[in-house]
């Protein structure tokens, strides 16, 4: 919002830019773009509607991610700011290196300072752009626990499932 307002030499207060916005978001309802308030600010994108035939035209397939990258994440993500002694303590395994390596050139998590215990290790917490790229404004938006752990446990019941028909 300060950008726009720079934008208008701060011309327009934040409430008459609100508005605009907002008269822009109703005006491109419906459409196959629309207008979308996100964690950076605010943005054009393609509705949800028409992003099967979007992905269509892409030649490049978005990169699949380990069960090890996504749970990593998850942790980050509902617990942050966290260390990698506390996402280990969390999944009961040691963290890859490679893990947070993956996590940190997508741009999604950040080192946000270290731990004021000996080793001083570095605490860990997502970015706005994993915000953006999820279409959340905050991390209030993000979806309960219990509901990823359901779809979690489908996961594992439907893998199991699957190995059993395969024996």
């Amino acid at each position: 919002m300060q950008d726009l307002r720079r934008a208008f030499d701060d011309q327009l207060d934040s409430d008459v830019l609100r508005r605009l916005l907002d008269t822009l978001r109703e005006r491109w309802s419906g459409r196959g773009v629309e207008l979308v308030q996100l964690a950076s600010g605010w943005r054009f994108r393609t509705h949800v509607d028409c992003q099967p035939y979007i992905d269509r035209l892409r030649e490049q397939k978005p990169p699949r991610y380990s069960r090890a990258v996504l749970e990593t994440l998850a942790i980050i993500a509902y617990r942050q700011p966290v260390t990698r002694g506390d996402i280990e303590e969390i999944r009961g395994v040691a963290v890859s290196p490679n893990v947070l390596k993956t996590l940190e050139s997508r741009g999604w998590v950040d080192i946000v300072g270290h731990r004021d215990t000996p080793g001083r290790p570095a605490l860990y917490a997502t970015t706005r752009r994993f915000l953006d790229e999820l279409g959340l404004r905050s991390l209030t938006e993000l979806p309960p626990l219990a509901e990823i752990e359901k779809v979690m446990d489908l996961v594992d019941t439907r893998a199991e499932a699957a190995q059993a028909a395969a024996q």
